[in-house]
Order: C-alpha cells, then sequence, then structure tokens
C-alpha cells in the first residue's frame, strides 16, 4: 500500500493510451489532435493556482509513472527555449540511465503541458518561438488559447515549471541556477520570482545555487524569510560547507544547512510533506570540480559583466541574458562549458533523489 504521498498522483485519470501521447483537460479542444483523456482531480488540493489543474496536460509516459510511483524529474523549458547553450542537452537521457522519468515543462500551442519532449515538442517551439513564462505570464498565454486567440508557446522558467510540476504531482525538478537577488536589489528590487514560488509551492529544487553574479547572501536571506529549506550537497568535502556560486564550488558564505547524500535530501521532501508545509526546497549541487572556475577568477569577469549589462540599459528579465552573454564571451566559453555540465549534474542528482523518494513513497 502507498503512503500518504500517493494523495498527488493523478486521481481519476484512468491510464490508458492516447492516440498522441497526452491526455488533456479543457484545453485539449483547441488544439483537435491533442485531445484526449481529462486530467480531473487530484486528491489532495494544490497551493499554486489550484484551477489549473483542469487546464494541464500531462504525457501518458508522465502519468503512468506518477500513478506507479516510479521517479520523475521536472526539467524546465526556458533552458532550451531562451538559454544559450546549444542544442540537446540530453537531459532526457540522463534522467533515464539514472532510472527516473524525465517530465519537460512548458506552453504548447497554449495549453500547459507536462511531458514535452526535445525532439518533437520543443524543437518546434524553438523554431516558432516562445514567450518567457513565469507565474505572472501563465494566465494570459493560456487565456488566449482559451479565447480563441493565438496558441503561443511558452518556455517555463524555475517559477514556471515549478508550478506545472506541483500541480502534476511531480516532487523533484533538476535545474541550472536559480534566480535571486541581483545587485543593488535593495533599492531596485529586481528579485527574481523563483524566491517567491520557492516559499510557496512545495517542489524540491536541486540546483547550483544561485547564478554566480546576483547577490548571494542576500538572496539566502530573503529565502530564509520565505521559510524555504535551503541545504547543500556535502560531495565529501570538508567543513565548513559553502553554498556553491554557480561556476564556483564555494561562494563564500555558508550553506545554511548540509545533506550527506540523495536518500537524505529525500528524507527532507518526505518530512517537508508530512508537516503539511508548502514551502519548496533547494538543494545545492555544486558544480563538477573538474569543470569548477574558481571565484577569485570569476569575480573581475562579473563584475565587468554586470557594470556593462547595466551602463546599457539591461533591467529586469533581459538583464540575466545580457550578464551571461558577456561572461561567455570574457571567459572564452569556459563558464558556457561549466553550465552545460553543472546542469547536466544537476539533473543527475535530482533523478538520484526522485530515485530514493519514491522509495519512502512505498513504506
Amino acid at each position: 500500500m502507498m503512503g500518504p504521498w500517493r494523495s498527488t498522483c493523478l486521481a481519476g485519470a484512468r491510464v490508458t493510451p492516447t492516440r498522441n501521447g497526452f491526455r488533456s483537460g479543457a484545453l485539449g479542444q483547441v488544439h483537435g489532435r491533442l485531445t484526449s483523456t481529462p486530467v480531473t482531480e487530484l486528491r489532495r488540493p494544490m497551493s499554486s493556482l489550484p484551477g489549473l489543474k483542469s487546464l494541464l496536460r500531462v504525457s501518458d509516459e508522465v502519468a503512468h509513472a506518477i500513478a506507479s510511483n516510479k521517479p520523475v524529474v521536472a526539467l524546465e523549458s526556458t533552458i532550451y527555449t531562451h538559454g544559450a547553450l546549444g542544442a540537446d542537452l540530453h537531459l532526457e537521457g540522463i534522467v533515464r540511465e539514472n532510472g527516473g522519468v524525465p517530465a519537460i515543462c512548458g506552453i504548447y500551442k497554449g495549453v500547459p503541458t507536462v511531458g514535452l519532449t526535445w525532439d518533437r515538442e520543443i524543437q518546434q517551439m524553438i523554431r516558432e518561438g516562445a514567450q518567457k513564462v513565469s507565474r505572472r505570464d501563465l494566465a494570459m498565454l493560456i487565456g488566449m488559447a482559451l479565447g480563441g486567440g493565438p496558441r503561443l508557446h511558452g518556455g517555463t522558467t524555475i517559477a514556471g515549471t515549478m508550478i506545472l510540476a506541483r500541480l502534476a504531482g511531480i516532487r523533484v525538478f533538476g535545474t541550472g541556477g536559480l534566480g535571486g537577488v541581483h545587485r543593488g536589489g535593495e533599492s531596485s528590487m529586481d528579485i527574481s520570482a523563483d524566491l517567491t514560488e520557492l516559499g510557496k509551492t512545495r517542489v524540491a529544487v536541486v540546483s547550483s545555487g544561485c547564478k554566480g553574479f546576483l547577490d548571494i547572501p542576500r538572496t539566502l536571506e530573503y529565502l530564509e524569510t520565505q521559510g524555504v529549506v535551503v541545504s547543500t550537497f556535502r560531495q565529501n568535502r570538508p567543513d565548513p560547507i559553502d553554498f556553491p556560486a554557480f561556476w564556483a564550488q564555494s561562494s563564500g558564505v555558508r550553506s545554511p544547512s548540509v545533506v550527506q547524500d540523495p536518500r537524505q535530501a529525500a528524507a527532507a521532501i518526505f518530512a517537508q510533506e508530512q508537516l503539511g508545509l508548502e514551502a519548496g526546497l533547494l538543494f545545492a549541487n555544486p558544480v563538477p570540480t573538474e569543470y569548477a572556475i574558481p571565484s577569485d577568477q570569476m569575480a573581475g569577469i562579473i563584475d565587468r559583466a554586470v557594470r556593462e549589462a547595466t551602463a546599457e540599459g539591461h533591467t529586469g528579465s533581459r538583464n540575466t541574458p545580457a550578464v551571461l552573454k558577456k561572461i561567455t564571451e570574457y571567459t572564452d566559453g569556459l563558464a558556457t562549458k561549466a553550465n552545460i555540465k553543472l546542469v547536466q549534474d544537476n539533473v543527475r542528482m535530482a533523478t538520484l533523489v526522485a530515485v530514493e523518494l519514491s522509495k519512502f513513497l512505498e513504506k
């Protein structure tokens, strides 16, 4: 018998094949061939946008995996639609190689979808163009399709992906680097929606901390205020364990807590849900040693990139892509190589956590 964690699986959805491999809610009607079995009720009410579950479309593979307690790992779509890391990152393959089922989340033709694939929907989204979608953008993009307007694609950010994952019943999400408090954020109020989403949506995010050019101490303070569990994987390193800085293994800021291995991380996720706490969890996984770029080496490059991006007027959502582009240029591509490797390793670690979590669910 399954424990109480089983309560968030897709109840009422018949696990039967559909013509296109997706089961969909109300929005399925706007796509003809995409119409399939409705996703009805989630047994436990969801904290984030509960009405969206009636619109959510979930692939048959992901729905089967959730219903049968297989390890499922959510993946974001902005890494493809708005990233600068090249073509297929083999993230789906990494999840499968480590015993999990991948679930790329995004907005496909106006429909919130969990279980997109790189070789079909994602490539189409890249060719046709996609908007960047966070929490604030979901209603407008989906509403246009519902109202008979344009059926646009949307690459979901960490915040947007967390919402779709939570609604589908997925508990673990692997990604690259979290957004955070930007430098000067105490004046500009430029704070990523990723942080507030972690404060209200119970999904465990595995990342290499936040982007290295952000204000890391203030980011951690903000997460503490939001009640977010923040812990860093030890990876056989001696104390003290610092929170990572994306490209660098250490930010110089002590990690609020430390987890020894994927099982301990899974136990924290299990406990969080048993306690009924709705905040998310952030597990920081430092970039692999062989691809890490020391903080002192990156400091001057980051300062220059941030200064130039600000001088050029790149603010808000345009700031991060501009800074990353300059950092890639000033490191002769080393930062991009490190970025690719850390994303891949985070997805691997997220899958190991999901595998351990499924064992807790069987008890």
